[in-house]
C-alpha cells in the first residue's frame, strides 16, 4: 500500500533541507546586524553581485573608509551572514547560502493566522 503524502509537508521539508534553521540568538544576532543602514546596504551590493565581491569593490560602492568597512564586514560575518574567503592579500565576500532564505521564512511564520468567523 502507498503512503499518501501531503503535499504541503514535503514541500515545508524541502524548504527546510535548502535553508538552515536559525535559533532565537541567530536571528538577533542578524537583525542587530541589519540595523546599521550602511551595513544592509553593503549585505544588498554583495547579494546583488553575480561573483564575489572583493572589499575594495564594497569600499568603493559605500563611499566609506576601509577601517568602517572592515568593522561592517566583521559584523556581517560574525552574524552568519557573509561568507569571507581570502586568497593571499584579497578578501571575497559572499552571502552564506540559505541564511536569508531562512529569516525570510522565519519573518513570514510570524503572519498573524486568520481569525475564525461565527
Amino acid at each position: 500500500m502507498a503512503v499518501k503524502r501531503d503535499p504541503r509537508t514535503t514541500i515545508k521539508a524541502q524548504e527546510t533541507a535548502r535553508s538552515p534553521r536559525l535559533t532565537h540568538a541567530q536571528r538577533s544576532a542578524i537583525l542587530k546586524a541589519l540595523s546599521d543602514p550602511k551595513r544592509f546596504e553593503l549585505l544588498e551590493k554583495i547579494a546583488r553581485t553575480q561573483c564575489p565581491m572583493t572589499c575594495s569593490m564594497a569600499g568603493d560602492a559605500l563611499a566609506i573608509s576601509s577601517a568602517t568597512l572592515s568593522h561592517h564586514i566583521k559584523e556581517l560575518q560574525t552574524s552568519g551572514l557573509i561568507n569571507v574567503r581570502r586568497e593571499g592579500k584579497f578578501a571575497y565576500l559572499t552571502i552564506k547560502p540559505g541564511v536569508l532564505e531562512a529569516l525570510a521564512a522565519y519573518l513570514q511564520s510570524l503572519s498573524p493566522a486568520s481569525c475564525p468567523t461565527s
